[in-house]
């Protein structure tokens, strides 16, 4: 038996199809269409200031490659999630988007060897909006696939298989 998107719990159906795609692609205009404020946000030390001020072209190709893979992220997420009735679809793709928020939270290990560990993963009243979306958001997020993915809210037939 086929299951429907609209089996999928309303929660994960807005977070997944239209919150985490829409904030993804947030992510892709800051990187590409503000990298000095993007840099400010991302390292706010006086070092990450100065080098803000006039990226050198690798770092502005980085950023435009970054924001290309937001783009990529906001549109798999919302196009293939959207466009099939498939538990297992779901599954498969959410789960690609977890090993990947596990990087995403790897790759603020620099800044957090400069402000301390804690600061940057625990301490979220002292957040900037850049730790919020890199650290804070890519938390919910893994939460959010983590609970999908062990069939929280799916019912018996969630939990049992994937279809």
């Amino acid at each position: 038996m086929s299951t429907s998107s609209a089996d999928i719990p309303l929660l994960y159906r807005l977070f997944f199809l239209y919150i985490e795609p829409l904030s993804a692609l947030v992510g892709s205009y800051f990187a590409a269409g503000q990298p000095t404020a993007y840099l400010t946000y991302l390292a706010p030390t006086p070092a990450g200031a100065l080098a803000a001020q006039a990226p050198p072209t690798a770092t502005l190709v980085s950023l435009y490659q970054l924001s290309n893979l937001y783009l990529l992220f906001a549109l798999n997420e919302h196009l293939v999630l959207s466009s099939t009735r498939a538990r297992g679809v779901w599954r498969a793709l959410l789960f690609g988007l977890l090993v990947a928020d596990l990087g995403h939270l790897a790759t603020m290990v620099p800044v957090a060897q400069e402000k301390g560990f804690a600061a940057v993963f625990l301490r979220f009243w002292g957040w900037n909006a850049m730790e919020w979306g890199s650290v804070g958001f890519v938390y919910a997020g893994a939460a959010m696939r983590s609970a999908f993915l062990l069939g929280v809210g799916l019912g018996r037939e969630g939990k049992a298989k994937s279809e």
